[in-house]
């Protein structure tokens, strides 16, 4: 790279930056947004303050041909070493909120906790929310990803979504019709940027709610590891009689470790960073894993945790 390469791109890059100020920050390390808390640095990071920023910072992207991921609540992402080139776009505190549109619908931004909106139905009398209490992460990410648990899941109680097209740079809304949901996941385009989503539930006692949400809690709280650095189940189950966990036990690989990381003595399927892991260890220990279960069982199983960067 020549001089004035490097000159033109030092000035561009000092535009960017004060063009959206306190919002975008540069060289930022992304283990502080992983619940692994493991992975490299990403050129930008953009935290977007309200859709019309989004809009114009998408567009000023667009423009620099930089690349863009979107990052929810970090609760399933596994950032590698090296980091992430281009942007990496959060939604801020004006993309967090849950209010009552009517008697039982919902609308919430895509950057609400799981479980506060669990907590919102709750208050309002609003049921079937309850499963939510146990979904980590943010609604934006549960709806691309049909995140559910015990029989339930997302798209039972979803009615749309609004949504920022990064290719023409508009808003558009998309019917629960309009979705493909499958197993952890649907066939929305990657090109959409999900910004809020309108919900409906069912009225119901109070007390009733408040009994079937401490139930999903408790049972999660037997069966899955908490305050530890995991990023929830590591594979997809293959059917409900065939979860990846059996898989994991039955070919033996439940006291696997790769460095610095290891397998959840409590939960085979969660993969755990002990404190001086790399992301490359947890990889190497998913490559491990996943090729010895495929040896021994003949099933090639799926990642639910999403691998992004270098």
């Amino acid at each position: 790279m020549d001089r004035r390469t490097k000159i033109f791109i030092m000035n561009t890059t000092i535009d960017f930056l004060e063009k959206f100020k306190d919002n975008l920050t540069k060289n930022v390390d992304l283990s502080n947004y992983s619940w692994f808390n493991l992975g490299g640095k990403a050129d930008f990071f953009y935290k977007a303050k309200d859709k019309n920023q989004l809009i114009e910072f998408l567009y000023e992207t667009k423009k620099k041909k930089l690349k863009t991921t979107i990052l929810g609540a970090g609760s399933n992402i596994l950032f590698r070493d090296n980091g992430v080139r281009g942007a990496v776009i959060k939604l801020g505190k004006s993309f967090s909120y849950t209010k009552l549109i009517g008697d039982k619908i919902l609308e919430v931004g895509a950057s609400t906790l799981d479980r506060k909106v669990a907590n919102f139905a709750k208050d309002k009398n609003i049921s079937n929310f309850e499963f939510l209490s146990c979904i980590p992460g943010s609604i934006g990410g549960a709806i691309v990803m049909n995140s559910g648990c015990y029989d339930n899941d997302i798209s039972k109680i979803l009615l749309s979504i609004s949504a920022i097209d990064i290719n023409t740079l508009t808003e558009i809304k998309v019917k629960k019709k309009d979705i493909n949901f499958f197993y952890r996941g649907t066939n929305l385009p990657n090109n959409l940027i999900i910004t809020s989503a309108e919900f409906q539930g069912s009225i119901s006692e109070k007390n009733e709610i408040e009994k079937k949400q401490n139930n999903f809690i408790e049972r999660k709280k037997l069966s899955q590891p908490s305050q530890i650095k995991t990023c929830g189940s590591t594979f997809k189950n293959i059917s409900k009689t065939r979860k990846a966990w059996m898989l994991i036990k039955e070919a033996g690989c439940e006291n696997l470790s790769e460095g610095e990381a290891s397998i959840s003595n409590k939960h085979c399927n969660f993969f755990v960073n002990n404190g001086d892991a790399k992301s490359s260890d947890i990889e190497n220990l998913i490559k491990k894993v996943k090729n010895k279960v495929l040896q021994k069982t003949g099933v090639n199983l799926e990642l639910e945790v999403k691998i992004i960067g270098e």
